[in-house]
């Protein structure tokens, strides 16, 4: 069964760039889903609620900096995610 969550492109596109990179700053993560802060921060939301995803909080110097880090429930999910793709498509 597919992931629900993980089913809508940006968050599963979102978990792909984190599974390859364990963490990424939001700023990077926005540019390369080509989504605007407030989409991006309700994906997270999401992510976060669902434990998927840790969001640190930060400042580089006197600048805040976001740092997005998977957890091992998300890569668990993605990997299921994954998985339940590959079946269904082997299966279709």
């Amino acid at each position: 069964m597919f992931d629900p969550l993980l089913h809508q492109p940006v968050r599963s596109k979102l978990l792909s760039l984190l599974i390859n990179n364990d963490e990424l700053p939001f700023k990077a993560l926005k540019e390369a889903l080509k989504v605007t802060d407030g989409n991006l921060s309700s994906h997270l939301s999401k992510l976060e609620k669902e434990e998927y995803v840790l969001i640190k909080k930060m400042f580089e110097g006197k600048r805040p900096k976001t740092v997005v880090h998977i957890t091992q429930k998300g890569k668990d999910a993605f990997t299921s995610y994954i998985e339940a793709l590959k079946k269904f498509i082997e299966e279709n």
